[in-house]
């Protein structure tokens, strides 16, 4: 990975260009495709690096899509050898950080932006309506794709039933009752820590 140039990176920055074009439910719902393209085809980064930068950019305070500046530094630093590479590990992950940030806020940003000015002066058209309507489903669909590739990257699935209690009880939790989302992650992180999953 240390043959990196503008090709890597320009294919990097439309790589996530396109994902901001799929990121209906926000950044989250395109992990799978991150997942196929950063670790499948290119591997720039291992399940493991992969799975870490979502799980650190999540448990940190900010918006949501911060995981896509660590997946991009994360891919930086391994391209230029990490760390111990000096001020060119820093200036390559910092230009990954930013062709990743930019390629999923942008076009969505803009997009959203007047898509929203035009679905607003149009709200009352069925078409509008049936639009959003069917929307749901797909973003539920993609978060779940999400929640399964997350698990198996770290082997959870077939291997440890326990993941599949966490995983149907917290469902639950989150359908049936107005339980903080913060005490589900502590209660996972607890059965974590104590191994049981």
């Amino acid at each position: 990975m240390n043959s990196w140039g503008w090709h890597e990176l320009s294919t990097l920055f439309l790589h996530f260009v396109s994902l901001s074009l799929m990121s209906v439910g926000g950044a989250i719902t395109t992990v799978p495709e991150m997942h196929r393209f950063l670790v499948n085809d290119q591997a720039w980064l291992s399940e493991v690096q992969f799975s870490n930068a979502i799980a650190l950019a999540q448990a940190a305070p900010g918006p949501n899509v911060l995981f896509v500046a660590i997946l991009g530094w994360t891919v930086g630093m391994n391209a230029a050898g990490g760390t111990a590479a000096g001020a060119a590990a820093w200036a390559l992950a910092s230009a990954c950080v930013f062709a990743t940030m930019m390629g999923i806020v942008l076009p969505s940003a803009t997009l959203t932006f007047f898509a929203a000015r035009w679905g607003h002066r149009n709200r009352e058209r069925p078409t509008v309506r049936a639009f959003k309507l069917a929307m749901a489903p797909i973003v539920v669909a993609l978060l779940v794709a999400t929640g399964w590739i997350l698990a198996g990257s770290h082997g959870s699935w077939g291997v440890n039933p326990g993941a599949y209690v966490v995983t149907a009880a917290s469902a639950l939790l989150v359908w049936h009752n107005r339980i903080h989302l913060l005490w589900i992650l502590g209660v996972g992180a607890l059965a974590g820590v104590m191994g049981w999953v």
